[in-house]
């Protein structure tokens, strides 16, 4: 349903790192680095698949706690993401785990980013 969602992050080096590190395990990669704008602009760096559909940008840091949830494909996924979340600076806001609250299959895995949102990597079958 959503096309693609940009993060201001307040410093881009740290939260590449970060991203890059954490979203391997669930089959994203950074596919675009560039500078938008006249001049060079503003730095932007987009992650996917097979298109950019997580993005960030160097200015105007998000404020406020942002939740988004990548999928997995699978429940060993959702683990290693964790720990490359975590290696990576992030910090642990909710262990690899079934949610039940949400439905019997729900199995989910929360850190907080460099920034403080709530990133979440989350598989829906057994």
């Amino acid at each position: 349903m959503i096309d693609h969602i940009t993060f201001g992050v307040g410093d881009l080096s740290r939260s590449v790192a970060f991203y890059d590190m954490a979203l391997t395990p669930l089959g994203f990669r950074r596919l675009c680095d560039l500078h938008e704008g006249e001049g060079g602009g503003v730095r932007v760096c987009g992650y996917g698949a097979e298109r950019p559909q997580f993005w960030l940008a160097e200015e105007n840091a998000t404020s406020g706690m942002m939740h988004v949830a990548f999928a997995a494909l699978s429940r060993e996924a959702v683990d290693v993401f964790h720990v490359a979340a975590l290696a990576a600076g992030g910090s642990d806001n909710g262990a690899p785990g079934l949610r039940p609250r949400y439905h019997s299959g729900y199995y989910a895995a929360f850190v907080l980013d460099p920034d403080g949102h709530n990133i979440e990597a989350v598989c829906h079958t057994g």
